[in-house]
């Protein structure tokens, strides 16, 4: 859990950056003139994730590039440390019952580790995005999640949860199972048994790369769902029911084309690679560190 959590913190200060989609943790910008291709408001133009650094910077410095932290790290260190920790034991405990098979409990490990990390954040993720979109400050949480309720119901405060496990689980199963195989075989390909820093970080950033690639659609749809919603609650109108995922996607392809499903493919990328590296190998370094921490006090104790 430590391990964990370190992790999270390490990536929320180095991969926290303004663009759509940092791999681990969300930070949804949301647009404030009704135009569902503006992800951001903000004076001038971007011509892509370069010119936007350097004019970000520019205008409002570069500690403008870690603005959401808190709200992040609110969410990333009790959802890593969920995630991370339950993928550990399941995998272990999988490994042993899957037999043959046991390859495989990774990515089924993986899978259900995430089920129940979102299922656990999923309101904090709603209240997060409805803030941003009302502008709302720390001190009227408590109001917004009142508001919620008493409007929605409890069942509203695990809106977009579906959207969020069909781009969340693939991606968790995926990673994990891509993750394994890839710092096995460099592991063999050196000739070592345990995975050195840089292994690790090569895995975490090929295997975080691809996992995105492939769920990037889903996680737009999810991103859209619950921009629309806080859009809605930010101009006093009453959100309706959301839409089915495949009705989203077929909205947003009638209106973009299919390139519309992989809108901020780029900076997706650009984030997910390191933070995914980032993450991971401050994990296993953290797991040695007191794996090796714990062996020294037992064997002093034993003396």
């Amino acid at each position: 859990m430590l391990a964990s959590c370190s992790g999270a913190l390490l990536t929320s200060l180095f991969g926290k950056c303004f663009v759509y989609y940092n791999g681990l943790m969300d930070h949804t910008c949301v647009c404030t003139n009704g135009n569902s291709k503006a992800w951001y408001k903000a004076p001038g133009h971007f011509n892509g994730t370069l010119d936007a650094f350097i004019k970000i910077v520019r205008r409002e410095g570069i500690k403008s590039l870690w603005s959401g932290l808190p709200p992040t790290l609110i969410m990333a260190v009790p959802a890593t440390v969920i995630y991370f920790t339950c993928y550990d034991q399941l995998r272990a405990a999988l490994r042993v019952r899957m037999g043959s098979h046991a390859e495989e409990a990774p990515l089924l490990a993986g899978a259900l580790a995430r089920v129940g990390s979102v299922t656990v954040i999923s309101p904090l993720e709603l209240i997060r995005t409805k803030m941003q979109s009302q502008r709302s400050s720390y001190r009227e949480l408590s109001e917004v999640i009142h508001s919620a309720v008493r409007n929605e119901g409890w069942r509203s405060l695990w809106r977009g949860w579906g959207p969020t496990l069909l781009r969340d689980v693939p991606f968790s199963a995926m990673y994990w199972y891509n993750y394994e195989k890839g710092k096995a075989w460099l592991c063999k390909h050196n000739n070592i048994r345990e995975p050195t820093f840089a292994i690790t970080f090569i895995s975490g950033a090929v295997s975080g790369s691809i996992a995105s690639i492939v769920t990037l659609p889903f996680d737009v749809v999810k991103t859209r769902r619950q921009v629309e919603i806080g859009e809605l609650q930010a101009m006093n109108l009453s959100s309706k029911a959301s839409s089915s995922t495949l009705s989203v996607m077929t909205k947003i392809v009638a209106e973009n084309g299919v390139g519309g499903l992989f809108v901020g493919f780029l900076p997706r990328v650009i984030k997910v690679a390191p933070a995914c590296a980032i993450m991971i190998s401050c994990y296993e370094f953290g797991k040695a560190f007191f794996r090796k921490h714990n062996q020294e006090r037992l064997l002093t104790s034993n003396t």
